[in-house]
């Protein structure tokens, strides 16, 4: 004759249920001691449960949501002025940037001269050149049935 199990499995279930809502309110607690942002995303992720399940739980979505509300300071428009640099430096900066941009557009050319010296040299000693990105980077043989 067969146990019935379904008291067990109802007992063992509520207690993962419980467990999980544990775990998952010392998560919120700890993120809100931390000062770190409150969201649903972050507390899934600490407490290791998925956000769907987080909108299931109405008392735990409603704290969720009151301690995002409250973590609404506005963000700074500008960074502090001892962090914002001076007209001078800017243009210093750019011109450090038009410089760089010049030294590459120069290696760029003078590469491209090279490579074309050199497929001149390969042409002229009658060796084939494979161009371009549909040249095949290893050759290969097909062979017929047997």
């Amino acid at each position: 004759m067969r146990a019935d199990n379904s008291s067990h499995l109802a007992i063992s279930a509520r207690r993962r249920h419980e467990l999980t809502r544990a775990k998952t309110v010392r998560a919120l607690r700890e993120l809100d001691i931390a000062g770190a942002p409150v969201t649903f995303e972050a507390v899934a992720r600490a407490a290791e449960v998925s956000r769907s399940w987080l909108y299931t739980q109405p008392d735990l979505r409603a704290e969720i949501e009151r301690l995002r509300a409250l973590d609404r300071r506005p963000l700074p428009t500008q960074a502090p002025a001892r962090q914002r640099g001076s007209d001078a430096s800017l243009a210093q900066r750019l011109e450090i940037a038009l410089a760089r941009s010049r030294d590459l557009t120069e290696d760029n050319q003078r590469l491209r001269r090279q490579l074309a010296h050199a497929l001149g040299q390969i042409r002229a000693a009658g060796l084939p050149v494979l161009e371009g990105p549909t040249a095949p980077r290893h050759t290969s043989v097909t062979i017929g049935p047997c």
